[in-house]
């Protein structure tokens, strides 16, 4: 019979959405004649006798996720997320550099180094993406260090304390909606589809306001009310970073898609799949086929 590993931390188990879509998984698992074993940190010697390891918290090539993915990787066993996918996604500038060379839709998008922050160089792309500006901080996750611009002052105050923080920011034209599309896809192939409405308050899928961290809509949608495009343009997203199991953020205004950012380790546990009950099972048969 063989052993699933699901890698969790405390963190992930005290989130009661969380909670109850890993106990979904895990019963699925076990529905598939597989046994199942929930692993935190301190179980990371155990990975070598699993035969897959689906990795619940959060990925970050500083975490020790990272390790466990490594882990299973060095042993043959089969990983999600792989450690190349977390590498890509945790840097934006690497995500959207793997987009850029494999020609995916994207908002027009600038890399800047501190040595680019000059006024004549802000000046330069207010005229050429527009205004407002998004600016973002390689390294952020959760919709944490992004940021609305309107103006060349407040540019500025943004930019120097990201770079801070890391040796390039990213600049990118703002796009406009009250929902993203979430595009899940596996292996080069769609898993689920949901829309994330945007709240009023915020131009960001989740968003700390007036000291309160303000949350997005989540509704699930059934495949043949997805508009084609928006899912082509998900599935390439994901091919250009690997064959691992992405969330897809897009943006579709007009007819025109756009690519926002692709996740490695997404969110299932807020209703993303109710129109896609096979969603553990087709990950659960991607780490240990039939």
């Amino acid at each position: 019979m063989s052993r699933l590993g699901i890698f969790v931390d405390r963190k992930t188990l005290s989130n009661a959405e969380q909670l109850n879509a890993l106990i979904r998984c895990r019963d699925v698992a076990e529905g598939m004649g597989h046994d199942v074993d929930f692993l935190f940190p301190v179980d990371i010697r155990r990975i070598p006798k699993m035969d897959g390891i689906f990795i619940r918290a959060r990925t970050d090539p500083m975490n020790v996720t990272y390790v466990a993915a490594r882990m299973a990787a060095f042993h043959h066993i089969p990983v999600i997320d792989d450690p190349q996918s977390i590498q890509i996604c945790s840097d934006k500038i690497n995500m959207y550099s793997h987009l850029i060379r494999n020609h995916v839709s994207l908002p027009k998008t600038v890399f800047l180094s501190k040595q680019d922050l000059t006024v004549e160089r802000v000046t330069a792309l207010f005229d050429e993406l527009g205004s407002p500006l998004v600016i973002k901080e390689p390294s952020t996750s959760f919709s944490l260090r992004v940021e609305k611009v309107t103006d060349i002052a407040g540019f500025f105050k943004v930019a120097r304390r990201f770079i801070h923080l890391s040796d390039w920011i990213v600049v990118q034209q703002y796009i406009e909606s009250t929902y993203d599309w979430r595009v899940g896809v596996l292996n080069g192939k769609l898993l689920y589809a949901c829309k994330y409405t945007i709240p009023s308050v915020t131009f960001k899928i989740q968003a700390s306001v007036n000291g309160h961290i303000v949350y997005c809509g989540v509704e699930s949608v059934p495949v043949d009310e997805v508009p084609p495009q928006v899912i082509r343009l998900g599935i390439e997203a994901a091919d250009a970073i690997g064959t691992g199991l992405y969330g897809v953020d897009i943006k579709n205004t007009s007819g025109d898609a756009y690519v926002i950012e692709v996740n490695d380790n997404p969110s299932i546990e807020s209703g993303e799949d109710d129109c896609y009950p096979r969603v553990f099972e087709q990950i659960v048969n991607r780490l240990i086929p039939a």
